[in-house]
């Protein structure tokens, strides 16, 4: 089943209405399918291998589901017009199946029976993603085919049926985990970047314009550790963007600094203290450059680095933060204008604080008592007053703690919610569409993410919970399907 909370308008909401779905719904998506300006709902159901349709009324209510078949265990999904009817239509990848399913829209909301497309056997699909690939103004389909070591795209005929899969191998025993679409060379292509978790490197497939794809180029990250994160920024104003990577238990972090053919042929390692956890990209001492912030476990230090504007970074300044630093966040808590820092101190058992002078260096920190273990940490408003608040996942509480901001850089004592079990992850987003917060929490050992809906004055529902694949350990929040 899917919940339904309809606004007042003052931060407030009605009981859940619920509509049935199919068993195990596992992701949902918004989009107007049957073109009458009424908000829509569409469900996928790994239980019973179908996607629900429910149309909306306009009044807040919704008809009964109307079910179209899709491959087995249906996962993800997406919601674009496929067929250049201006209608939109979905895209399912099948994780059981390795098959993407492509449900075409018709008039008043109906779907065309299920249109196939089977990536290589056993792939098991770990992400999709659409782009234009060959230049033909029609939107194509790359996926990750986690277990066959490659990524898949497949070209849009512009009728929502596409050609064979073309598959890029990602290396043997690569094991990509996700995919970042980007023009590295500025050669007005679409080119894709693969983090490839077990054969620790990137690898950049460039784009040639007509679907497919140079010579893929591997850049070996590390030697001892996986890389756990990363990011894309231009740290040296020259208009391309580098790639920073942390990685768990070590004690550096790299930058791949790009030159002009899209290629990442130099690494420039920085020292940090040992065990970099956790990494934010801000411009601290407000000389438009960008400098970096990441936490360190073993010294229970922060290090700030201040970028140079030229692609380096100066050596690090170290400021103490809690026992355990896992997770880092940046905004402005006292409203001065410089960019202040927020802790979650895993063995403390709280948040630090960190107020920035504006100038790359921080007050002592201040802390603030949460539950036990908090693991990741988010900013946001969450009680509409302009001043930032702050979101704790806590693992060995299985709870969610929330600071209310006073804007003068201190807050308010913790707000606690029960999550699943062992919550490693938390992000923020509006997902009812609403212009008030609310938050996502992976939890590790319970296979699920938890939502939160936010009522506009501090205070959220009790949490709706979705499953997700086998112990999920980051959530990230984002418009997927261009549904606005």
């Amino acid at each position: 089943m899917i919940s339904v909370f309809l606004g007042y308008g003052n931060g407030s909401f009605q009981s859940q209405i619920v509509y049935s779905t199919g068993d195990n719904p596992l992701g949902v998506a918004i989009g107007d399918f049957n073109n009458d300006s009424r908000l829509d709902i569409v469900v996928t159901n790994g239980g019973q291998n179908t996607s629900s349709l429910l149309l909306g009324y306009g009044n807040g209510s919704f008809a009964n589901q109307e079910t179209f078949s899709t491959g087995a265990y249906p996962l993800h999904l997406a919601v674009s017009d496929f067929n250049n009817d201006t209608r939109p239509d979905v895209a399912v990848a099948n994780w059981d199946e390795n098959t993407v399913s492509i449900l075409l829209r018709y008039d008043r909301g109906a779907m065309k029976k299920e249109t196939t497309f089977a990536p290589s056997a056993g792939a098991h699909l770990s992400s999709i993603s659409t782009s234009d690939f060959n230049e033909d103004g029609l939107l194509d389909i790359a996926i990750v085919n986690e277990y066959t070591n490659s990524i898949g795209v497949l070209l849009g005929y512009g009728n929502g049926t596409f050609e064979n899969q073309m598959i890029f191998s990602t290396g043997f025993g690569s094991h990509p985990y996700s995919i970042v679409i980007d023009n590295f060379n500025k050669n007005e292509h679409v080119d894709i970047l693969v983090v490839n978790h077990d054969s620790k490197n990137l690898l950049i497939l460039l784009g040639n314009g007509n679907g497919m794809f140079e010579s893929q180029t591997a850049y070996d990250v590390s030697f001892n550790f996986a890389p756990v994160t990363a990011g894309l920024a231009d740290f040296n104003n020259d208009g391309y963007s580098e790639i920073v990577v942390a990685y768990d238990n070590s004690d550096y972090i790299d930058i791949l600094a790009q030159y002009k053919t899209g290629a990442f042929p130099q690494r420039i390692i920085y020292s940090t203290d040992p065990w970099p956890k956790s990494v934010a990209i801000a411009d601290f001492n407000n000389d438009e450059r960008l400098d970096i912030v990441v936490t360190t476990m073993y010294n229970n230090y922060i290090d700030i680095l201040l970028g140079n504007g030229d692609g380096s970074v100066t050596s690090q300044i170290k400021f103490s933060a809690g026992t355990s630093p896992r997770s880092v966040a940046v905004g402005e808590f006292n409203n001065d204008s410089q960019l202040d820092i927020a802790v979650a101190d895993y063995n403390d058992e709280s948040v630090s604080i960190l107020l920035g002078f504006g100038n790359g260096s921080f007050t002592n920190r201040v802390t603030y008592i949460a539950d036990s273990s908090p693991i990741s940490v988010a900013i946001g408003h969450f009680n509409s007053d302009i001043r930032l608040d702050i979101a704790v996942a806590n693992f060995n509480g299985s709870t969610l703690s929330i600071f209310i901001g006073y804007g003068d850089g201190t807050f308010a004592s913790q707000m606690k919610y029960s999550t699943g079990s062992s919550p490693r992850s938390v992000a923020v987003g509006d997902f009812n569409n609403d212009n008030r917060l609310d938050i996502a929490v992976a939890n590790g050992l319970e296979s699920t993410v938890s939502i939160f809906l936010g009522y506009g004055n501090g205070s959220f529902t009790n949490q709706v919970t979705f499953s997700s694949g086998s112990v999920p350990v980051f959530v990230a929040v984002g418009n997927f399907n261009n549904d606005t």
